[in-house]
């Protein structure tokens, strides 16, 4: 019982960590809302909130989801605490370098920006999502710190969808507003892991 209130713990801190960090970048960009935003997006940014922060919550305060509770032995449970951690790090910094490097790009849902600029420098000079990688680290981190079948995955599963859905309409709309500077760009950097050649 204490290893799972520990393990709730350092979930709960990093859970703070990524909020404030995600909080400090929409303050510092604040951004109007378009009409006839996607309802789809709505929808699937909603279902990634459930997943991000509702049923972990629930169970972090409850102990309504008691019942799908994973038994990790002793053992893998301090690798599973150091690896949650590292990766909620992880998570924390690479949202934090993303939000930075994009600036006044930035913005919550899809939309088309007049003064939208092609961001290659920074994290983006090694991959073309970090954010989203930020948020696949994210969901890691929750899995390996919240034993239960509910909780723990639930951000990988509710994120899934949202990057599916999103991830190729994001690079369409680059390509028609950049076009071939953009082609290069995609030629050289990974999605979301960098390619070999620009570490080296």
């Amino acid at each position: 019982m204490n290893t799972k209130r520990a393990f709730k713990g350092m979930y709960l801190t990093g859970l703070a960590l990524l909020i404030a960090v995600r909080g400090y970048h929409a303050a510092k960009h604040p951004q109007e809302r378009q009409a006839g935003d996607d309802a789809v997006e709505k929808g699937l940014l909603l279902l990634q909130l459930t997943g991000m922060q509702i049923l972990p919550l629930i169970y972090v305060f409850s102990q309504k989801l008691d019942f799908a509770d994973i038994n990790v032995p002793c053992k893998a449970q301090y690798a599973s605490g150091v690896t949650g951690a590292i990766a909620f790090g992880g998570a924390a910094w690479l949202l934090h370098r993303s939000h930075a490097d994009l600036g006044e790009n930035w913005t919550v849902e899809l939309q088309e920006q007049k003064e939208q600029t092609l961001v290659t420098n920074g994290v983006y000079r090694f991959m073309r999502h970090p954010m989203y990688a930020a948020h696949w680290l994210w969901g890691i981190a929750q899995a390996l710190l919240l034993h239960n079948w509910i909780a723990g995955p639930a951000l990988l599963a509710t994120f899934w969808p949202l990057y599916r859905y999103r991830v190729p309409r994001e690079e369409a709309q680059m390509l028609r507003k950049f076009g071939a500077e953009y082609e290069h760009y995609q030629a050289r950097t990974g999605r979301m892991i960098p390619q070999w050649n620009e570490l080296v």
